[in-house]
């Protein structure tokens, strides 16, 4: 659903007529990419993991095998749809995206991917969301010989990636004790929760910023900074908090996503 509404939202703001065709790959292609990251990080035993995400993963097991298997199938039939330069670019950020888990660098003794890389982690999933919810459907709108504004639209992959910065961070610090069992050097394990806390707000005030000088029209500027308000009420109620150890809290990040295209949507058919 984050997918896809941030791929919507990249319609709606560049104001192109939206490709259901390409709503229906974001989806697929990312239920398929993250349910194939966790069976590729499977443990010994998933039923007494330490982590509840892991527990709860294999415990559906086959529902997830399931859905994975539909999700590629869709995936598929929508790529042989696609005109060659789109699918040339969803290879491209497909490979981006693989490349996060593939084992294919040393690391001293042994072999990761891309999220083992100290830091990288968090600026990997950004950008590549970024790419993929921004720059795919400009690519494939440009390919069907629709007017774009450049500018307009490299401005918004850029704060893009910021706002996937906003939202994606919290989940490290969620998963502080799970990233340092698993050795990998992610923001908050490198600089601390509470500097990592103090970043994240420091980022919703520069991605607000950022939003009055786009090239935006007023109602698509007051939706983005309602959905960061929300951002911000999410994480001082129910996510930063010191006695906050429900593990499910993070996602209303997730939300966050899906409420950024509903918040801009209202506005503009308020506003307009």
């Amino acid at each position: 659903m984050a997918s896809v509404a941030q791929s919507a939202l990249t319609y709606l703001i560049l104001n192109i007529p939206s490709n259901p065709l390409i709503l229906l790959i974001e989806g697929c292609s990312t239920m398929a990419l993250y349910n194939m990251s966790l069976f590729y990080s499977k443990p010994a035993d998933p039923l007494n993991a330490p982590f509840a995400r892991t527990r709860w993963f294999f415990r559906y097991q086959t529902a997830m095998i399931v859905l994975t298997a539909l999700a590629l199938s869709l995936l598929l039939y929508s790529v042989f749809h696609l005109g060659f330069y789109s699918m040339l670019y969803l290879g491209f950020v497909g490979i981006a995206s693989m490349l996060y888990n593939l084992p294919f660098l040393r690391l001293g003794k042994s072999k990761g991917g891309l999220r083992q890389i100290p830091g990288l982690k968090l600026f990997h999933i950004a950008i590549v969301w970024s790419l993929s919810t921004v720059g795919l459907p400009i690519v494939d709108a440009w390919e069907h010989g629709l007017p774009i504004d450049w500018h307009a639209a490299n401005f918004l992959g850029a704060i893009k990636v910021l706002f996937l910065l906003i939202c994606t961070l919290p989940f490290d610090v969620r998963d502080f004790r799970q990233d340092s069992y698993y050795n990998l050097k992610t923001i908050p394990t490198m600089i601390g929760t509470q500097r990592s806390i103090r970043l994240n707000y420091l980022m919703i005030g520069m991605h607000s910023l950022l939003i009055a000088f786009a090239p935006y029209g007023l109602a698509i500027k007051v939706g983005l900074w309602i959905s960061n308000i929300f951002i911000v009420c999410v994480l001082r109620k129910f996510i930063f908090l010191p006695q906050q150890n429900h593990y499910h809290a993070a996602y209303l990040l997730d939300l966050a996503l899906v409420a950024q295209f509903v918040a801009v949507l209202m506005m503009i058919y308020i506003m307009c």
